[in-house]
């Protein structure tokens, strides 16, 4: 094994497994058939994918074999193995692929240059510098991705991934039934906590068996630690009295965010199984009808409320604005500007890399929106459709905005409807905060304090777990967070607040974290 993964690969794989600016993509000049054309014969390359839980991707006898991906090599004159890399063992499969050099010439991967799953390999020169190839052979992604995303994919002024990009980082929301809203006399959209938790009360009482969907290690079911300002992840420490420190240190507010999931559960609005309930469980529950409210990206509403409707009819989904705290303030954590990225392999043979950046220089083109979004019906009727589109747009169209999908919203009624949630509540809630960028030292060197993007430190989730199912004291969380501190939280926070105290290594979100700017 390489030296300069060691420490990384054995950091990760002790965690185990856990578990997306503005730019107008329509408004790119075409190109890239053309472009493409000239090459003698297709450009060939390797390319790993993460399936993304896509029922279509995960559920197809050989993906490379598939109608669309055969559609897509005609139009960018290409020829691509893609390699799947399963959801739900993404990291540590990646970090095995760095360990044993089997390398694809293409790597998806997360935002950023310092992901876990990249395993120290953009710092260890396992990948192209991009900066003047994307100048010379793919000059409408400069046009339209925003300087924002470039930033996510940029080491000391070198640009390593060619980025998905989020126009919107308020990206997940709050859904409700508003069908079950109407069976319960409620007619009032709830905003605080406690309005929430009526609500809930009010949707057991009409025997809906998950008032609230919750689900393993909080993952899209963390909206309540969000009204109490409390977000257990990378992007949220915060400056209190002049020190960084997690929000999670925040041990008020955070046995308030405790103590609102122990209610749920006590009262039996929240499934006793929940933190057990793997993403694959958590869908086909709420799909089966048996869900009265739960947290999703909001762009997929039109979809999931299609497949709902084949379980429940009358069934109807709506978005309204998340629950809020003490602060009057609440919402999902705030998504980095730069969703995935693509990253290519330094040994890749030079003659193929026009070919290859040709390829994603086509996926931000006109013709290439309209191809991904409205080559198939605009309102899909099976489970088939459904997954089809998403798979599509959500898949193959691998450079784009991924906040929400404009042209296919706004060619339907419901589309219209949706898109005007997008563009007015969402930009109005999010917790932003300050996240360290490359990754703290300390975070690889002590995985079991450290966060994901959107998962507590595996010592955290267990103590949080313990808490709302009564087998501790809420009351105990100051000394879960000395143990936190204990097990390598000091070295983190030390190193946090050295970086500060430098002004370099850490990026802000959102506009309330802007006063922590030195």
């Amino acid at each position: 094994m390489k030296k300069w993964m060691t420490g990384t690969i054995a950091a990760t794989l002790a965690i185990g497994v856990a578990g997306c600016s503005t730019g107008n993509v329509t408004e790119a000049p075409k190109a890239g058939n053309n472009a493409a054309a000239t090459q003698q014969g297709p450009t060939k390359f390797t390319m790993s994918m993460r399936t993304l839980n896509f029922d279509y991707v995960e559920k197809h006898a050989n993906i490379n074999e598939d109608k669309w991906v055969k559609e897509l090599e005609k139009k960018t004159n290409t020829d691509i193995d893609i390699k799947l890399v399963p959801h739900k063992d993404f990291e540590q499969k990646m970090v095995q692929m760095f360990a044993t050099n089997d390398i694809p010439e293409v790597v998806q991967a997360g935002a950023g240059t310092s992901g876990k799953e990249l395993a120290g390999s953009v710092q260890a020169g396992v990948f192209l510098e991009l900066n003047d190839l994307i100048k010379q052979h793919a000059p409408n992604l400069l046009k339209v991705i925003p300087q924002a995303a470039w930033d996510e994919v940029t080491l000391n002024g070198k640009i390593y991934a060619i980025p998905e990009f989020i126009s919107q980082p308020s990206r997940r929301a709050t859904w409700v039934r508003e069908d079950l809203m109407v069976k319960a006399g409620i007619t009032k959209d709830p905003k605080t906590v406690e309005e929430y938790m009526e609500m809930l009360r009010a949707f057991k009482k009409l025997g809906v068996e998950h008032p609230f969907m919750g689900r393993q290690d909080f993952k899209y079911a963390d909206i309540f630690f969000g009204a109490y300002d409390v977000y257990p992840y990378t992007s949220q420490f915060e400056v209190v009295d002049g020190k960084v420190q997690p929000k999670f240190m925040d041990a008020d507010n955070m046995q308030k965010a405790l103590q609102t999931y122990k209610t749920m559960f006590d009262e039996g609005l929240i499934s006793k199984e929940f933190a057990t309930i793997n993403p694959t469980n958590f869908k086909n529950i709420i799909l089966a009808g048996k869900a009265g409210m739960w947290e999703m990206n909001a762009q997929e509403l039109i979809q999931w409320e299609t497949q709902l409707k084949q379980s429940v009819p009358e069934a109807k989904i709506k978005i309204i604005q998340s629950p809020t705290g003490t602060d009057g303030k609440g919402g999902g954590y705030l998504y980095s500007s730069g969703a995935r990225a693509y990253f290519i392999n330094s040994k890749t043979d030079k003659e193929k890399i026009p070919g290859i950046l040709k390829f994603f220089d086509w996926q931000v083109t006109e013709e290439a929106d309209k191809w991904f979004d409205l080559t198939l019906p605009l309102e899909p009727k099976t489970d088939l459709e459904v997954a089809e589109q998403r798979y599509l747009s959500g898949f193959l169209h691998m450079v784009k905005d991924d906040a929400f999908r404009k042209q296919i919203l706004n060619a339907t009624p419901e589309g219209q409807s949706l898109l005007k949630v997008l563009e007015t509540v969402l930009p109005t809630e999010g917790r932003g905060g300050l996240e360290f960028d490359p990754t703290l030292d300390a975070m690889q060197k002590n995985p079991d304090v450290t966060p994901l993007s959107d998962v507590p430190p595996p010592l955290l989730i267990t103590h949080m777990v313990k808490m709302v199912y009564g087998k501790e004291p809420i009351s105990d969380w100051p000394k879960a967070i000395e143990e936190w501190k204990a097990k390598g939280g000091n070295d983190i926070l030390k190193e946090a607040n050295e970086r500060y105290q430098k002004k370099t290594g850490y990026k802000l979100r959102g506009a309330d974290a802007q006063k922590w700017k030195q």
